[in-house]
């Protein structure tokens, strides 16, 4: 059965005959700016701007690691150190007391202008005893560039470096573009073995459109195994010309994705001037970029017609007008902070800090926010239960690594 969300977006008739939901009227939300479209009304209670927890925890912020080069993702190691990536193309070990080796060795070329770079980071799941890893990154091509997948062996040195052996590109989103912007992307690894790859249209209204198009590897989510084959159960094997690696459609830009406690995937993508999505991406849904979307273009005019409901297409779980601009993704399971148990720790580019969703079965009951006065490109919980931010500063080219720990009363 298909969630109430998905339900309510079948036709925008149902979505007008539920109570019209004034956005500013929960004086609880943590949001306090007007909305960039505000005739644009959710399609069910909760779908925006949920009221805060009655209390939340009292947060310290220590710096693990400073004036690091531009960072993109961090993950931890099963020791306790920190594999993190360069957006210009360097993955690096820190230490938990923040020293920092020399960088990796063999890793190929990235593409690294504008939102290009070394993106994600993920170990395999055997890693313990294989050393794999996968890490994706905005590969130069013939006709431009676009975001890959690849794997290798890491094999650390004593000193905090080491090499990567047998690189192998696994993955390719086609086609190729030349352009720099919205590659996503996000690697989450599923209980079954199964990889998830999240990426973007290309951000451009000629590449846009192919977020609808099965046929094109923009704007979707992807199921790959570990080799980069599309899964035989995925939804579009059967579909003439589609691409079979494909698991949802209809997404903007996907930097943010991770499992909840029942394994299933969740992400979060950012929408135009206004209109980021939390969505549960479910095989073979369609998510309605660009011709359904809240929020606005850049130019503050209507994306398309405008709408934000259409038939064939499934509501967001939760939006955000104005935006958060997500980056980063974690599921808190942990005893720092039990008052975060079980929800999702979101990092926010424009609103500077880490945001939480509180979830009631599939819908967001609450929100809060840690303002952190820095852009959030990367949220990670740690074997200490401590959250670690991965911060930046685009025009430094810099990051830091900051651990969010519980404030002694």
């Amino acid at each position: 059965m298909r969630p109430i969300q998905s339900l309510l977006a079948s036709t925008a008739l149902c979505a007008a005959l539920l109570p019209a939901l004034a956005i500013g009227q929960q004086s609880s939300s943590v949001e306090t700016q007007a909305p960039n479209a505000p005739n644009q009304q959710p399609a069910f209670e909760g779908q925006t701007r949920a009221p805060q927890p009655p209390e939340a925890p009292q947060v310290e912020t220590a710096a693990i690691a400073e004036d690091l080069p531009q960072l993109w993702s961090l993950e931890f190691l099963p020791d306790g150190r920190m594999l993190v990536s360069t957006k210009a193309g360097d993955i690096h070990i820190v230490t938990p007391d923040g020293e920092v080796g020399e960088p990796i060795a063999g890793l190929p070329e990235v593409d690294a202008r504008g939102q290009g770079g070394l993106l994600d980071l993920a170990l395999a799941p055997d890693f313990e005893s294989s050393g794999r890893i996968f890490f994706s990154f905005s590969e130069p091509r013939d006709g431009g560039n676009g975001t890959s997948v690849a794997s290798a062996v890491l094999s650390p040195d004593d000193a905090n470096g080491g090499t990567l052996d047998g690189v192998t590109v696994i993955f390719q989103q086609m086609p190729a573009y030349n352009g720099d912007k919205h590659f996503g992307s996000r690697l989450v690894f599923a209980p079954d073995g199964a990889l998830f790859v999240t990426v973007g249209e290309r951000s451009d209204v000629e590449t846009r459109n192919q977020a609808q198009d099965v046929s094109s590897g923009l704007g979707k989510v992807f199921r790959i195994d570990v080799d980069g084959a599309p899964l035989s159960d995925n939804p579009f094997t059967a579909t003439e010309n589609a691409l079979p690696e494909i698991w949802s459609l209809g997404h903007r830009n996907m930097q943010a994705a991770a499992l909840d406690g029942e394994g299933r995937l969740w992400t979060v993508e950012h929408g135009p001037m206004g209109g980021d999505e939390l969505n549960r991406p479910e095989a073979g849904v369609n998510y309605g970029w660009p011709e359904v979307t809240y929020g606005l273009d850049y130019s503050g005019e209507p994306i398309g017609d405008g709408i934000t409901a259409l038939e064939g297409t499934t509501q967001p779980v939760y939006y955000w007008d104005p935006v958060i601009a997500p980056s980063g993704m974690a599921l808190y399971e942990g005893s720092e902070f039990p008052e975060w148990q079980d929800a999702f720790l979101i990092g926010g580019l424009v609103s500077e800090g880490v945001v939480i969703v509180h979830l009631d079965g599939d819908q967001v009951v609450q929100e809060e926010r840690v303002p952190l006065e820095a852009r959030v490109r990367d949220v990670k919980v740690g074997p200490d239960g401590a959250v670690y931010a991965v911060t930046e500063n685009p025009d430094a080219g810099t990051s830091s690594i900051l651990r969010l720990s519980k404030a002694s009363s």
